[in-house]
């Protein structure tokens, strides 16, 4: 088989865009920045956490699948789940299928998701210095948000929305460094030395 039969592009840019852009838009809504409340402000993200964030991760999760990379599997197919998870319920609380869940109740849900991902922050220890970073700023997020929810203080829920909004862009920066970096062949846009080395580097 030749080798270009075997060579198989990134998934990582499209499933970390997808999540980025996903992530900035919701964050920005947690942090307050955007005026308005309500239905107003989610209608536009429910659309986008099908489309972007939630299928374009669970596609690049099927390919990273291919490519044998269980991290990349776990973490795309997750998070676009997440997405679909999120949009699922916005959908369905506005059409009035379900009722409203009760904040502790997503609280613990985004505690859950906390801990699932800095379990999966550990493995990027082993990664390039900005993903690392991704998933630091992604965990520290979730807790704060889910503090907020549990009813901590309307503050945890504000700052876990601007944390958000600094992992949406760490992580579009990611996307557009592999992007540009592999069109270019070389670095063009600086991604950092994995903090650990693995043992025979």
């Amino acid at each position: 088989m030749s080798e270009a039969a075997t060579t198989r592009a990134n998934p990582a840019p499209l499933g970390l865009a997808g999540f980025g852009l996903t992530t900035i838009l919701l964050s920005t809504i947690n942090a307050g920045l955007l005026p308005g409340e309500g239905p107003n402000l989610i209608s536009p993200l429910v659309p986008l956490a099908f489309a972007y964030g939630g299928a374009a991760q669970i596609l690049a999760g099927i390919f990273e699948f291919k490519n044998n990379n269980t991290f990349g599997t776990v973490a795309f197919t997750s998070y676009g789940l997440f997405w679909w998870w999120f949009a699922l319920l916005q959908w369905s609380v506005g059409a009035g299928w379900l009722k409203a869940p009760a904040p502790a109740a997503v609280g613990v849900l985004l505690l859950l998701w906390g801990i699932f991902t800095f379990g999966m922050w550990i493995s990027t220890f082993r990664s390039s210095l900005a993903l690392w970073s991704v998933f630091l700023f992604l965990w520290v997020a979730f807790l704060l948000l889910a503090a907020g929810d549990l009813g901590m203080g309307t503050v945890f829920h504000t700052v876990g929305g601007w944390v958000g909004l600094v992992t949406g862009i760490d992580a579009v920066y990611v996307a557009m460094a592999e992007v540009t970096n592999g069109t270019y062949g070389k670095t063009v846009f600086p991604l950092g030395a994995p903090i650990l080395k693995a043992p025979n580097a």
